[in-house]
């Protein structure tokens, strides 16, 4: 696909021609692909059939094992990184921080995340009873993922002029259930996001800037402008937002400021100091408060995913890396 980026020039000639001509937009083209949200959907359903994906598991070894080879065949250049973290309970845990790069030559460079684990406990599940049962985490988790490996996709039919970092964190989702009040504290969650931040893939790796993807795909999701993208990286906030209005989904990407969210961007931002912003589903009118209704119960799963959300995130985050100029 083609799309035409409007640039402003004055004219500095005295002809009627010219004077016609002053401040009209000439369009510069971008090459770009299509995002296809069936393909997305398609990712995040695999996702799910493998069981939650929570570390340790059957199911949580086995994803891994797909979302690697899915990625190798968009890229050469994929890695994982082997992660040892302790939780909030004490138990170490054993992750894999799974790694994507294109245009690994150029060292002007974008990063893409989220979060590919699935929460152990559906603690703000209406029944009490299913508060330590695992969840699919469709929406949290596995929506990021398949739009991030969707766009992989795109990439490897039309690169981008600038290099791209795609990480699928492991581990960020295994904070202390609701009721474990002695257990709280935000380095509790993002323990792959924070391995990888004090042991970066590459020596020294440093990119223009970095955006987290959670909780991407439920119909009509609002994502509020959060509150440490707005702190850490606020002129990257008004890039992707003003795209996405200058693309018609400004029902989605809305001008407003939302709460503060411990993500993995927050320990890219602090321990790196990598500008890094989160497009994430906030709701202050939900039955949470701030996430989505089905947020940590039973419900997170495929059939609450909008592919029509979907798309309109996929065509953002393809928008924005391409339009990036690798010089």
């Amino acid at each position: 696909m083609i799309i035409a980026v409007g640039i402003t020039l004055a004219s500095c000639g005295s002809s009627d021609k010219a004077e016609k001509n002053t401040n009209k937009p000439v369009e510069v083209m971008v090459n770009m692909s299509h995002f296809n949200s069936d393909s997305a959907y398609a990712y995040i359903e695999k996702q799910l059939s493998f069981g939650p994906r929570v570390p340790g598991s059957k199911a949580h070894a086995a994803c891994a094992g797909w979302l690697e080879k899915s990625l190798k065949r968009f890229t050469p250049d994929v890695q994982v990184q082997h992660v040892r973290a302790r939780a909030y309970n004490g138990n170490v845990l054993r992750g894999k921080n799974i790694i994507a790069s294109f245009n690994i030559e150029n060292k002007k460079r974008i990063l893409l995340c989220a979060h590919w684990d699935s929460r152990p406990y559906a603690d703000h599940d209406p029944d009490i009873n299913k508060h330590r049962t695992p969840i699919d985490g469709a929406n949290d988790g596995a929506s990021g993922v398949g739009v991030l490996i969707e766009t992989a996709r795109q990439f490897s039919m039309e690169q981008p002029e600038i290099g791209v970092d795609f990480i699928l964190f492991d581990l960020e989702d295994y904070g202390p259930p609701q009721d474990a009040q002695r257990s709280r504290g935000e380095d509790n969650w993002g323990l792959g996001s924070q391995f990888w931040a004090n042991n970066p893939h590459k020596t020294n790796y440093r990119a223009r800037y970095g955006i987290l993807l959670d909780m991407v795909g439920v119909k009509d999701a609002t994502f509020l402008k959060e509150g440490y993208s707005m702190m850490y990286a606020p002129s990257k906030v008004k890039k992707v937002w003003g795209i996405a209005d200058e693309l018609g989904y400004g029902k989605y990407f809305v001008d407003e400021r939302g709460g503060y969210i411990i993500d993995d961007h927050y320990y890219i931002n602090k321990i790196m100091n990598l500008p890094t912003i989160n497009i994430i589903h906030l709701d202050t009118q939900s039955a949470n408060g701030s996430f989505f209704d089905h947020w940590h119960t039973m419900n997170d799963n495929l059939e609450n995913i909008d592919k029509a959300t979907l798309h309109v995130v996929g065509d953002v985050v393809l928008n924005v890396v391409y339009r990036e100029r690798g010089l």
